[in-house]
């Protein structure tokens, strides 16, 4: 440690060390931190804080707060909580019976097992429920509306079925759960059932709990029906934190709760309804994996759904953990996971909270050894996440104003199991994460986790990730729509992020039951924590990096390329929808529709659309071309800078992160997207109609989607101002450089 006192120390007899020297007292520093990290700490938090259930509002999930802050501030961090007041109901009232043809009422439990010590912790369980379903008691027939999504509206429609005034049934799976009561009630249904098909996680996928990890038949998905496509957190308090004295919204007002009562169910009881569904048989890719035939209905079927919640506020708590920057306080590194549950959560989130406090831990050895970071860290443990992302939400909106100045990135994770790096996030930390991946060690294959993440593209991805996998030195990053907690900094105040884990080896059909326990875990997901130490690694690396280079590595080459493919999606989409319109109108003029349908059998063909207009795309195509330009002559520029060996000034630097902190900001618009208005990202936003699911270049996208084209030459001027501006701040920032080079010289 001695030997790295005295690089930081040298480091600081310069204004900046050249990169080459700079790189390789960051590799010491991600070895000194690499060296300790220990599997059983990870083993010892996750039994700990999976020990009870812990719902929002519990007694542990405060015990659970009160220990990771304590944890923190062991680790030498100034750690507090800070504390908001939220809407959260739990169930008073479930009922779910089938009336006729014959009498069945659900079981709505999941039973204890004896090979899962915690699953019998059935006092301090929250039942099996959707949190945010408005109460009601409804009476009516059963349809059955496969993932319950729009285009699944399309097929009823054409079979000749109408949900008003039914209840519908629909699987789990295609779209955020919140989307399947939303799209029923803008088509009448009056109820909604949710239940998992075996297809999706259940028998069909393998052995199931106790024998496998998939879901048992009397496994249920709990979990928030709330509508955060308009906009996460509170309830209540949209755009404001959730204060004790806030101003709050009466629960009648509150856009994001459901209009119609929601209920999940297993697919042991889900099996007794649909056995006796009558109507039409459903097309091929609705049919799941019961043993029964998939009807559509309606019929005979007719069920009663009664549900009510006690509709209360609860104390929310977040656990804030900083480490004060030593050469620019004012530049934050933010790491966030949450701790909040359905019920022990041992997966979901608890596997990824132990990893980020391991990397904590690691963060404060360095600490206690003499080292300071140059950019103050900051670690968060959320709360709430599981209700809509509020525990990360009422922190954002609270502190939105001193976040968009001072925030260089927030570094998301959830779930982890065993399997795969996955990243998605902001396409200028494209680069930077790849070469971050480059330098960490996949366990089971003894090769970096980024040469197996190629690989996995190169078998098993589409035909798209093949080629880019083969052809591009970095690997591509998903883009973010939401479902964690890196929706309010990315999309509601424009700080760039990304979101980190690994999987796709360790299943998942545990999620939100209780049985995603300890038991579980050890067993199925993550056996001797050797992928919870990588997530640690990958994590602690991504902020050491951050807070330690000099310039910040945001590439804007990567982002450009990604804009540009995203543009050329929906130039394309236009394209495709015109020629289908053309098409179908022709079918539908020929009678083509009506003599290829089977006469015995309901059929109503589609409705004549109007044509396709041609789109004037030209300011998205201005403003992409004078990006792609300010993207390459930044990196230009840079390289310019490490190849003269050139140091900035300690003031010019602190100019130069101040633009490139703040670019992601530049491709926000202010007044939100269309209809709601708290997503203000005119790149990255979750889909109306998909909630976790991203949409990209989402007001253009959405608009072409719903045939209204003169709103979407509107968002093209929007999206074409907010890429222009976005490539005047690279340009601030490479003319920030040149100045020092020309002036050199």
């Amino acid at each position: 440690m001695k030997i790295l006192i005295l690089l930081f120390s040298a480091c600081l007899l310069s204004a900046v060390s050249p990169a080459s020297a700079q790189e390789s007292i960051i590799e010491k520093l991600q070895k000194e931190f690499d060296s300790s990290l220990s599997k059983k700490d990870l083993e010892i938090w996750m039994k700990r804080l999976s020990a009870y259930p812990h719902h929002l509002g519990s007694s542990y999930d405060m015990s659970n707060a009160l220990f990771i802050d304590s944890l923190f501030k062991s680790f030498g961090f100034d750690s507090q909580t800070e504390k908001f007041r939220v809407l959260f109901p739990t169930p008073k009232t479930r009922l779910l019976e089938m009336i006729s043809p014959q009498k069945y009422s659900a079981k709505l439990f999941e039973p204890p097992l004896k090979e899962d010590k915690t699953s019998g912790q059935t006092d301090e369980q929250l039942p099996t429920y959707n949190a945010y379903s408005i109460d009601g008691d409804v009476t009516g027939e059963l349809v059955y509306v496969n993932y319950g999504i729009p285009q699944d509206y399309e097929i009823l429609a054409e079979h000749g079925i109408d949900v008003k005034g039914k209840i519908v049934i629909a699987r789990y799976g295609a779209a955020w759960r919140g989307i399947k009561p939303k799209v029923a009630a803008e088509h009448g249904a009056i109820g909604c059932i949710i239940y998992s098909d075996p297809k999706g996680d259940g028998y069909y996928q393998g052995d199931v709990y106790p024998k496998g990890p998939f879901r048992s038949e009397d496994g249920v998905q709990r979990g928030s029906v709330i509508d955060f496509p308009q906009y996460c957190g509170d309830p209540l308090t949209p755009f404001i934190a959730a204060t004790e004295n806030a101003k709050r919204l009466s629960i009648k007002d509150a856009r994001t709760l459901t209009k119609i009562p929601v209920i999940p169910i297993s697919y042991g009881d889900a099996v007794h309804f649909l056995s006796l569904l009558e109507g039409p048989v459903a097309p091929d890719n609705w049919k799941g994996a019961l043993p029964v035939t998939y009807h559509i209905g309606p019929g005979k079927a007719k069920v009663h759904l009664k549900v009510e919640s006690n509709w209360n506020m609860v104390p929310l708590v977040d656990v804030i953990a900083k480490i004060p920057g030593k050469d620019y306080p004012d530049e934050w590194v933010i790491r966030g996971n949450h701790y909040d549950a359905w019920v022990n959560g041992a997966e979901d989130p608890i596997s990824g909270q132990v990893a980020m406090l391991e990397e904590a831990k690691m963060i404060g050895k360095l600490l206690k050894s003499g080292w300071r970071p140059k950019r103050t860290i900051i670690y968060c443990a959320w709360d709430g996440e599981e209700e809509g992302l509020f525990g990360s939400t009422e922190w954002v909106e609270k502190h939105a104003d001193e976040l968009k100045k001072k925030a260089v990135a927030y570094i998301n994770s959830d779930g982890n199991g065993r399997g795969f790096l996955q990243v998605g996030g902001s396409h200028s930390l494209e680069h930077f994460v790849n070469k971050i991946a480059d330098n960490i060690n996949d366990p089971e294959m003894n090769i970096s986790v980024a040469k197996r993440w190629r690989s996995r593209l190169i078998v098993n991805g589409s035909e798209e990730e093949k080629r880019d996998a083969l052809n591009n030195k970095d690997l591509k990053i998903y883009p973010l729509g939401s479902g964690s907690d890196y929706s309010p900094f990315l999309q509601h105040i424009g700080v760039a992020a990304l979101n980190i884990g690994y999987g796709g080896e360790d299943n998942g059909g545990e999620y939100h039951s209780i049985y995603d326990s300890y038991d579980h875990y050890i067993r199925f997901s993550d056996p001797g924590f050797e992928y919870g130490s990588v997530l640690a690694k990958t994590g602690g690396h991504i902020v050491l990096n951050l807070a330690e280079l000099e310039i910040l590595p945001f590439n804007f080459e990567n982002f450009s390329n990604t804009v540009k493919n995203y543009y050329n999606e929906i130039s394309k989409l236009t394209d495709k929808m015109r020629k289908e319109t053309e098409e179908q109108n022709k079918m539908l003029d020929d009678s083509d529709y009506v003599y290829a349908s089977d006469p015995t059998k309901t059929y109503i063909p589609p409705e004549k659309e109007e044509l396709v207009p041609f789109i004037n795309f030209a300011p998205l195509q201005n403003s992409i071309a004078k990006l792609e330009y300010s993207s390459v002559n930044y990196e230009k520029t840079v390289k310019k800078l490490n190849e003269s060996r050139i140091k900035l000034s300690p003031e010019q630097l602190r100019r130069l992160n101040e633009v490139l902190l703040t670019t992601e900001h530049f491709l926000t618009n202010e007044d939100g997207l269309p209809n709601r208005p708290w997503y203000i990202h005119e790149i990255y936003a979750p889909g109306y109609y998909t909630g976790y699911g991203v949409k990209t270049l989402p007001a253009v996208r959405e608009a072409i989607e719903q045939r209204s084209w003169k709103e979407a030459e509107n968002q093209i001027e929007v999206a074409a101002r907010a890429l222009t501006r976005f490539s005047g701040q690279i340009d601030k920032a490479a003319q920030i450089i040149n100045y020092r080079i020309n002036s050199k010289n």
